[in-house]
């Protein structure tokens, strides 16, 4: 059976300090429910870099799998863009 329910989000690496783990930074935008203005969110996810291959700068798309430690539960599908662009 094959798992296509699982949620995916697009972000931007901020942090690679930690051994096969990056953080990502995921925007969003949302509208004021009073002033109809844009807003701009943004929430961090912890995700799991098998390779080690991401770099902060890198955008990347990560894919909701199963908890790999307390505050792990995202892993890295593909390296989107690099930094350097």
């Amino acid at each position: 059976m094959e798992r296509n329910n699982r949620k995916s989000r697009v972000g931007v690496v901020v942090g690679d300090k930690m051994h096969k783990t990056i953080l990502v930074r995921v925007d969003r935008q949302i509208m004021h429910p009073i002033y109809g203005k844009a807003i701009r969110r943004s929430k961090k996810y912890v995700a799991h870099d098998e390779k080690n291959e991401c770099k902060v700068g890198n955008t990347v798309r990560i894919v909701e799998t199963r908890p790999l430690s307390k505050t792990k539960h995202w892993r890295v599908v593909e390296v989107l863009s690099t930094g350097e662009e």
